[in-house]
């Protein structure tokens, strides 16, 4: 008969918390670089158009970034005062910021150059915007509780809206109607002007007394929904029945500072000053991830093709996530692209991701085919047996004992070894003749797994066999004296644990009984 080799006991695992697809997907946004700013970063904005750069805003200075390398590719410093929300125009070209002096300035990209100065807010300028359906109209918002429309070309003001009568911090042009402006004030009120009337068409929030600033507002592509922010609270509001609140939901601890729609404006990042950026799923508006951040989130922005999350935070860090997107995402557009531009490479006789690529080997070996009538011998190798195996095939006990005593072996291997040597009648012999050398890895493994509740009961059954046998010689090694005593205190402390477990236990049990005494 062969030998039988040792069988690992498997011991059964807690089972981890399934996340769900939803957070998987969030949690690819992985490897974030921190970058160190000078002052708080106040506002960041990727560029609609491709590679998707983005503007930071932070001190007296914008800065370009690229999303590949997260370098600086520009930098504009031509402020007198603390810069404030540089936007980038869809097309990528023209940069907006204001500062806290009041004044607007629009920049070229490449050159930096100052190409419009709007100077006509009498207090610093927070919100500043190229309207998406109309890229010659630029969007400002001031503290001195005006709202104005540019024309950029002419350097006039369109118009200008004196409805608020507080702090106006968030604003933006709707991107289905280029005369639409929502925008959320300190005076607790989000409001919606329409540049045609150059009126207040409606108001939404500020009817109680103990109303809280508007931090932030973001309509939806449609133009039918919008959102706010007050306080930790999130309020979603319906504008096509004249501003109504649909709902209003709290999973913040603090202030909310900023909004942000993924790609498709099927999920909406927020991020808090409790250092918190959620993820809600606006079918249901139930939080689908949530990602921690080392300090309080001023702002947030996630890029066009779903592959970078940034953030600013009030220490003065950036931090940038990325997102490794799946060859399967995208992968048709480039050649769908090269195919409707008629481009020569599409007649060359072969298909377009074969050009300029080389050819791979597979992997996997054919396997070989012969006459159907072929007599075919099959080899099986005989399995090697594991150290442990071939010493206790030997009936080497005690070196088998001692090359699972191991630093890297797994205790479950080490006790199921154990465990062979109890079948075997054997463990007395493996354990006896040692010195203080020999005896120590031993009395190590016993008080590092004494508490385990998977070998506990093993335990103690060498540790009697073990004291058994070596107790007429405590005393000659302090070194094994101690691991005794470190033993014997550790068994005590499990001991008036498992007691207070049992006084706890009984407790619950009175708990319960006289909950459902009552409950009957």
């Amino acid at each position: 008969m062969d030998y039988q080799p040792v069988v690992v006991q498997r011991h059964a695992r807690p089972a981890a918390a399934k996340h769900s697809p939803e957070s998987r997907y969030w949690r690819q946004f992985k490897h974030p670089v921190f970058i160190k700013e000078y002052a708080p970063v106040t506002s960041i904005q990727f560029s609609p158009s491709k590679p998707h750069r983005y503007a930071v805003t932070a001190a007296t200075r914008v800065q370009i970034y690229a999303p590949r390398t997260q370098k600086v590719t520009k930098t504009i410093s031509r402020f007198k005062d603390v810069a404030r929300s540089g936007n980038i125009r869809p097309d990528g070209k023209l940069v907006v910021a204001g500062d806290d002096t009041g004044l607007v300035q629009v920049f070229d990209i490449n050159s930096r150059a100052i190409l419009r100065t709007l100077d006509s807010h009498k207090q610093p300028v927070h919100v500043t915007k190229f309207s998406a359906l109309a890229p010659t109209q630029v969007l400002s918002c001031s503290d001195d509780t005006t709202v104005k429309l540019w024309d950029v070309p002419s350097q006039t003001e369109v118009v200008t809206f004196h409805a608020h009568t507080d702090y106006v911090r968030s604003g933006e042009v709707s991107t289905s109607n280029p005369h639409l402006i929502l925008t959320g004030s300190y005076d607790a009120t989000m409001r919606l002007f329409d540049t045609r009337t150059s009126q207040c068409e409606m108001i939404m929030g500020g009817d109680t007394s103990n109303a809280v600033p508007v931090e932030q507002v973001k309509m939806f592509p449609s133009g039918t929904m919008a959102l706010s922010t007050a306080g930790p609270i999130l309020r979603l509001w319906d504008l096509v029945a004249g501003g109504r609140c649909l709902r209003a939901f709290s999973n913040h601890q603090k202030t909310i500072t900023s909004l942000a729609f993924d790609g498709s404006a099927g999920r909406l990042l927020t991020g808090s000053l409790d250092h918190m950026v959620k993820v809600y799923d606006v079918g249901s508006y139930k939080v689908v991830h949530t990602m921690r951040y080392p300090a309080p989130v001023l702002c947030l922005a996630i890029s066009p093709d779903e592959t970078h999350i940034a953030a600013g935070m009030s220490d003065g860090t950036l931090s940038v996530r990325r997102r490794q997107p799946k060859t399967s995402e995208g992968a048709d557009q480039p050649f769908a692209a090269a195919l409707k531009s008629g481009a020569f490479e599409t007649f060359l006789g072969g298909t377009l991701p074969a050009i300029g690529q080389g050819r791979t080997k597979s992997k996997i070996k054919p396997k070989p085919t012969g006459d159907v009538d072929e007599l075919r011998i099959e080899s099986r190798r005989a399995k090697r047996l594991k150290e442990y195996d071939r010493l206790l095939k030997g009936f080497k006990y005690s070196a088998a004992l001692d090359s699972v005593l191991r630093k890297n072996v797994p205790p479950t291997t080490t006790f199921s070894l154990i465990q062979e040597l109890i079948h075997r009648d054997g463990l007395r012999s493996a354990l006896a003749g040692r010195d203080d050398v020999l005896l120590e890895p031993v009395l190590r493994l016993l008080v590092k797994h004494v508490t385990d509740p998977r070998f506990g009961e093993m335990v103690c059954d060498v540790s009697s066999l073990v004291i058994e046998m070596y107790t007429p010689v405590l005393g000659q090694s302090p070194l094994i004296d101690s691991l005794f005593m470190r033993l014997r205190k550790k068994v005590l402390a499990e001991i008036r644990f498992q007691k207070e477990l049992v006084k706890t236990k009984g407790a619950l049990e009175m708990i319960f009984a006289s909950a459902t005494l009552t409950a009957a």
